[in-house]
């Protein structure tokens, strides 16, 4: 089969024949269908911390059909149309019980879906409803990952909400806010690339100032925000976060940084500010987002502007990491 396979840190992906994938016990194997580049995928291939190595197949926002089956499975079939949820673990013990996999003492992280055909365990897998498309099975995870930080979040209805970010992060958490209450929700980014993106998927505001962010962040508000989502993973932001809030208030960290940052405790002490980290999903959040797309609502599809073959995915990759109008790109292997 064809796979977009890392060649190393710092290094363009190849388009590669590979072996196809056959299925153990209790797995299957999915033709994709559609797969979601995710910006963590970028951080991947440049920083060691993530332990991606050469001959890697990135990944993990993929849905297609299950076209093998291996021994023992007993609730998926052959022709069954499936999103699955990249969370690897051991099935039994009380957190994965629970639907919150990603504390599983074996949890790690499903690749696989820059290629034809991926393996996967039959318990990852979720059948899509027949109203739902496969491309809506590839953003099902970033929809449930922005769902998991506004649940963490104690949003309450009538809430002001300052999002920092205009990813698909950014955005989602955007939509899940404006859905669950929240009476102003305002998206800050350094570009206005996804504005009218961001006010179609539920935001009332979006502000860009770099020289001035807090002020402007207030201004659109009329005040502080009641919960600041920092989404974008960059160093100084919690920081600037903190100033954003209200006194009591809560600042919730979905971004992904990987570099030292530092803040002034006693500025949030002072205010008393929540600081909340938000990772991964709970199983119950990655079936709600699906029941979101399978009620009929729109707004999350807002998030692809692009499919690409499988070919076009190096070149694809190497341009997302420069900002432009381009928000969730999905591969059609």
């Amino acid at each position: 089969m064809k796979a977009a396979v890392v060649q190393g840190l710092h290094v363009p992906l190849a388009v590669e024949n590979i072996p196809d994938p056959t299925p153990g016990a209790g797995e299957v194997v999915i033709q994709v269908g559609r797969c979601g580049i995710c910006g963590s995928d970028l951080h991947m291939t440049e920083d060691p911390a993530f332990g991606v190595s050469a001959g890697s197949v990135l990944g993990h926002e993929f849905a297609g059909e299950v076209v093998a089956v291996g021994t023992g499975v007993e609730r998926i079939a052959m022709g069954d149309l499936v999103s699955v949820v990249p969370l690897k673990s051991c099935g039994h013990c009380p957190t994965c019980l629970a639907g919150e996999p990603a504390w599983c003492p074996q949890m790690a992280l499903q690749g696989g879906g820059y290629a034809q055909y991926a393996a996967t365990n039959e318990r990852q897998c979720v059948i899509l409803p027949k109203s739902a498309s496969i491309a809506d099975g590839a953003i099902v995870e970033p929809l449930a990952v922005a769902l998991h930080g506004v649940m963490l979040s104690g949003l309450t209805a009538g809430d002001k909400v300052l999002v920092l970010g205009a990813g698909p992060i950014g955005l989602a958490v955007a939509y899940w806010a404006r859905r669950l209450g929240a009476a102003k929700v305002v998206v800050q980014d350094l570009a206005t690339f996804q504005a009218e993106r961001a006010a179609a998927m539920g935001a009332t505001g979006f502000v860009v100032d770099p020289h001035e962010p807090v002020a402007a962040s207030d201004r659109a508000l009329g005040g502080k925000a009641d919960i600041v989502f920092e989404c974008v993973g960059v160093p100084g932001l919690i920081a600037q976060a903190i100033d954003q809030v209200r006194i009591k208030g809560s600042v919730v960290i979905l971004g992904l940084c990987t570099r030292p940052d530092s803040f002034v405790p006693f500025v949030a002490l002072s205010k008393e500010v929540r600081l909340i980290t938000s990772a991964f999903f709970k199983r119950q959040e990655y079936e709600a987002a699906l029941d979101a797309l399978d009620a009929g609502s729109a707004e999350p599809r807002l998030l692809v502007t692009d499919t690409v073959p499988l070919d076009a995915v190096p070149q694809t990759f190497e341009g997302l990491r420069r900002r432009t109008h381009q928000c969730k790109v999905l591969i059609a292997p």
